[in-house]
């Protein structure tokens, strides 16, 4: 299943146009999740691969344009985690897709060194259409060692006609030997008024898009995903309190890494008001007026993190959800 139609954001596009306008074989976008690398790497090979390109970007309408939308480009390797190439439309190689659909095994979480394998191959083929090759990796820092050094010497020594982009949110993970053969780009924070404005050109109300961009923490492609995930600003608001009474069913539909992210998101906010700082997440209302102490936020501050490397793997899911909930009730009425 491909991903909603997501107007193009002005601030994804002016940064477009600058990069279009150097030169240079390889890009490293990076900058925290939810501004946008993803779009912004893709705007970038739809451009290079185009048959009339602009200053500003691909055509849009022409053949090549057309094989990018409908994920089947002959000049274009996209490496990603399985699990998100699936969840953006993009086709697995025929060996990955036959294993998963043969349960030998689940889609992966990192991008996988066979796959790497593979856009090293294609990177030094010749081109299909005659207009260069891209190798979009994202997220980069999902290559785990031998994944990376498979990409390494490519870099290193590029083929004459293919170009990269690796979009990162984690960029200081990755080996330094990689960071060193990119151009770099940080990504640009939008303003709050145009983050605002996109957001309801997506359809979102103008209050929605308020409570969704805090919860989001100011990050404007997590705040769409949020709007788009079927939750209310109503539900969000009224988390904090709900969890103080321990109801499990306000967190009942959420996996465990949603629900450890939004537990997170409260703990630090009540991490900064005990330090007299502001929220980040959710409105000051939302939170308990009693703030528990320093110590008992920071003890449940490091359970959370603890509990966040496994939460992709949960023995049982609904056990670890009361486990969490509990955990947040008594830290909430926390006396020391």
């Amino acid at each position: 299943m491909s991903e909603p139609t997501v107007a193009l954001a002005p601030w994804i596009a002016a940064q477009r146009t600058s990069l279009l306008a150097q030169r240079g074989h390889a890009w490293l976008l990076q900058g925290p999740s939810g501004l946008g690398q993803y779009a912004l790497g893709l705007e970038l090979v739809r451009a290079w691969l185009c048959d009339a390109p602009t200053e500003q970007g691909a055509c849009g309408q022409c053949s090549s344009c057309h094989a990018i939308d409908v994920r089947t480009h002959a000049d274009l390797c996209v490496l990603m985690p399985e699990v998100q190439m699936m969840a953006l439309g993009w086709p697995l190689s025929e060996k990955a897709q036959a294993d998963i659909d043969d349960k030998k095994r689940k889609p992966s979480r990192e991008i996988r060194v066979e796959a790497m394998r593979d856009a090293v191959e294609f990177s030094q083929r010749t081109s299909a259409r005659g207009k260069g090759k891209a190798v979009l990796v994202y997220p980069a820092e999902q290559m785990n060692h031998i994944t990376a050094n498979a990409l390494l010497k490519t870099l290193e020594e590029p083929p004459g006609d293919v170009r990269f982009v690796l979009a990162s949110e984690a960029a200081h993970q990755l080996l330094p030997t990689i960071r060193s053969r990119c151009l770099g780009h940080t990504m640009v924070w939008p303003a709050q008024d145009q983050m605002l404005q996109w957001l309801q050109g997506q359809g979102i109300a103008a209050d929605a898009a308020v409570s969704f961009l805090r919860a989001a923490g100011g990050r404007p492609d997590d705040a769409l995903a949020l709007a788009r995930s079927g939750r209310s600003p109503q539900a969000w608001s009224a988390l904090p309190q709900a969890v103080a009474k321990g109801d499990v069913t306000a967190l009942g539909d959420w996996s465990p890494a949603q629900v450890i992210d939004a537990l997170q998101k409260l703990c630090h906010d009540l991490l900064a008001a005990s330090v007299g700082g502001a929220p980040r997440y959710f409105a000051p209302a939302d939170l308990p007026k009693a703030v528990p102490p320093l110590g008992a936020l920071t003890r449940w501050s490091r359970a959370l993190a603890k509990a966040a490397r496994t939460a992709d793997h949960p023995f049982n899911a609904g056990l670890m959800l009361e486990a969490l909930v509990a955990q947040a009730r008594n830290t909430l009425h926390s006396k020391h």
